[in-house]
């Protein structure tokens, strides 16, 4: 058996150890996950962002359009000092802005956009026939916002089309949370596995 195998079947055991009650060697396990985990993000994001992307371009190929954000970084460590501590407000506010220009435009079309043009679809398609899949779509939003309409009661035929609505809600919260349990069992099942084949060698 590999010396990697056994550490891995004696981590995962300790990991699951949690089940039983909370116990030090699950806290030990959890400190060295949290630890590793830190340390092998920081080396890769120091060689893959700092050095290849800053440090050789810079002071290797002589790009001084990087010289910016060099000095900007270098602001950020200013807030180790009261006294020059808001010369780090400069690169936190270009981080703001910078990365709300770039998410917003992205979560507009990913989340507005596309749901917007999904909802507009035909109805019918080119040979004439109901497209079944739109109407149930079409069906489903109305319902869904007649249930958060909130300028009238939700009486009347508003309230019956409501209702419809709040099944529409607990079909997709239940797929949500379907789909969430679906992950974590597939993760499990994973690691029972790789314990009953590569650690324990109890199936082959």
């Amino acid at each position: 058996m590999e010396i990697g195998a056994i550490i891995a079947g004696l981590l995962t055991l300790a990991i699951y150890s949690f089940l039983y009650k909370d116990n030090p060697v699950y806290k030990a396990a959890e400190s060295l996950l949290i630890g590793l985990s830190i340390g092998y993000a920081l080396v890769i994001f120091w060689q893959s962002t700092i050095v290849d992307l800053l440090v050789k371009p810079l002071f290797g190929e002589g790009k001084l359009i990087l010289a910016m954000p060099f000095v900007l970084g270098l602001l950020m460590f200013s807030r180790f000092s009261q006294k020059t501590s808001w010369l780090s407000r400069i690169p936190i506010a270009f981080m703001i802005g910078a990365g709300a220009g770039v998410s917003i435009p992205a979560m507009l079309y990913a989340r507005t956009l596309k749901q917007v043009s999904a909802s507009v679809a035909p109805l019918f398609n080119e040979s004439g026939a109901l497209n079944l899949s739109e109407m149930v779509i079409v069906i489903g939003l109305i319902s869904t916002l007649s249930y958060f309409y909130f300028s009238r009661k939700n009486e009347g035929a508003i309230g019956k089309v409501a209702k419809v609505g709040t099944y529409f809600l607990m079909i997709f919260f239940g797929a949500t949370f379907g789909y969430t349990v679906m992950s974590r069992l597939s993760t499990l099942i994973g690691r029972v596995e790789f314990l009953l084949t590569d650690f324990l060698h109890v199936i082959k």
